[in-house]
């Protein structure tokens, strides 16, 4: 039964649970207490009862033993006599015995058959029969003297207690479920909300969030980090929708590109010369899906929690001034001139990746520049950071433009890129790797007169990294 995996049911059966135990010990705690205090008092009115009667008797020269003759019955005065006969509602009576049984005094109040009582010397003793409590004891002269009393209005009392006890005993326990599962309620609500809305993104709608009213309780903290995960989740499927999207169209004009030249080299019967150009066309456009596949596996590798972290030292001198030189001829094509200012730096990361953020960033800029212009790449020390940084001197990039730039795919100058073959992932590429050494990069730009990019990251491998 779904009754008995409900959270809230299970809280408010031990919560009535303990309510009940808590409420039935203290009633019947209070009960007995007042019980022995109703006995208690009776016994205390028998005792002197039972002291005026013995005193009575020794004053009035009561029998010592069997062998004197008894009188008929202790002679009380007027105002002893009304102890027992006189008090309404109380009905205290006596009986006296004689050792061999015989009964020789009793009060007008006291009912008929009652029972000589197993007298022993020593302190009074007491009984019960019914609605009666009697008080019974031995005198020295071997004389047994019972006083008593009916206490049914003591049990009367008793019951109106015990059902006004019960009553609200009742009354307390129906407040304490009540409030019990209002507070259950109240503080198993989030917990719902977290599964209403956690239903409803497995469902697809990844815009729902938690909503808070207790940003500070326990829940509320859960709450909060859930919808960062949330958020985060639905951005991380919306890149990878947009991802998706892009690398289509990416792919597409290669694929294009290889069915039009392979259908009409295929068409008809076609010169050597013709077949060749076909064949390199394909060739050309193979490249550039192999270079698009092995930006896009790079990317998902550093996209991969289980990817590694680059790890070793490298002289950053080095690779930057060997990325230098295998870019001069691209420079000398573009017709720019390509500077270094390199100091001697070890620092942590991979050869090869730094590799690629050096001549990613340095293309970037040489393809990017203008007829004439220069491109500088620095290396240098900054406290306890690596410090990459190239300038260039070309059409620099709009304000706007800046906080998209490292976005996959993303193109400052569309038309331009897509001519010349790149994908718009370099971006992207480098700045997962800086940010994959625990670092940093930023850039600085002013239409018409160039750009500066610069990464950092610290020469102490971070935990972790």
């Amino acid at each position: 039964m779904r009754f008995f995996h409900s959270v809230r049911w299970r809280l408010q059966l031990w919560h009535g649970l303990l309510l009940v135990l808590a409420l039935g010990g203290f009633g019947l705690t209070a009960w007995r207490l007042q019980c022995a205090n109703q006995l208690g008092r009776v016994d205390h009115e028998l005792e002197q009862r039972m002291g005026i009667i013995e005193g009575t008797m020794r004053s009035r020269n009561a029998p010592a033993s069997a062998d004197v003759p008894p009188p008929d019955k202790p002679r009380l005065s007027s105002r002893e006599q009304n102890l027992f006969d006189g008090t309404p509602g109380q009905s205290f009576y006596y009986i006296v015995w004689l050792r061999d049984g015989r009964q020789i005094a009793a009060s007008a109040s006291a009912p008929s058959g009652v029972p000589r009582p197993g007298c022993l010397p020593g302190p009074p003793a007491f009984r019960s029969r019914g609605t009666l409590r009697e008080c019974f004891h031995e005198t020295p002269a071997g004389v047994c003297v019972l006083v008593g009393r009916d206490i049914r209005e003591e049990h009367d009392a008793l019951r109106r207690t015990a059902w006004l006890m019960a009553g609200a005993g009742a009354a307390v326990l129906v407040l304490g479920l009540a409030g019990g599962w209002l507070i259950a309620a109240r503080a198993l609500r989030p917990i719902t909300e977290i599964s209403a809305t956690a239903e409803k993104i497995s469902n697809g709608d990844l815009a729902q969030r938690i909503r808070m009213t207790d940003s500070e309780s326990e829940l509320g903290r859960l709450s909060r980090d859930l919808n960062n995960t949330f958020a985060r989740l639905q951005a991380a499927f919306a890149r990878q929708a947009q991802f998706t999207a892009d690398a289509s169209h990416e792919l597409r004009t290669p694929i294009t590109v290889v069915l039009t030249q392979t259908q009409a080299a295929l068409a008809r019967e076609r010169p050597a010369a013709e077949y060749r150009e076909s064949l390199a066309a394909c060739q050309r456009a193979a490249e550039r899906m192999r270079g698009l596949m092995e930006s896009l596996l790079t990317l998902a590798r550093f996209d991969s929690a289980e990817a590694p972290a680059s790890a070793g030292h490298c002289d950053l001198s080095l690779v930057a001034t060997e990325s230098v030189e295998l870019l001069r001829p691209l420079a000398v094509e573009q017709g720019v001139r390509l500077e270094a200012d390199i100091m001697p730096v070890h620092c942590p990361g991979n050869a090869g990746e730094l590799s690629q953020v050096v001549t990613n960033m340095a293309s970037n800029a040489i393809h990017h520049n203008r007829p004439g212009g220069s491109v500088c790449v620095s290396v240098r020390l900054e406290a306890d950071f690596a410090v990459l940084a190239v300038s260039d001197t070309g059409q620099g990039i709009a304000p706007e433009e800046i906080p998209h730039i490292f976005e996959r795919f993303y193109r400052v100058d569309k038309a331009r890129s897509s001519a010349d073959g790149r994908s718009g992932l370099g971006l992207a590429i480098i700045k997962a790797i800086v940010e994959g050494l625990g670092g940093t990069i930023e850039v600085t730009s002013e239409l018409g007169k160039g750009s500066r990019f610069i990464a950092r990251w610290p020469l102490a491998t971070r935990p972790g990294k």
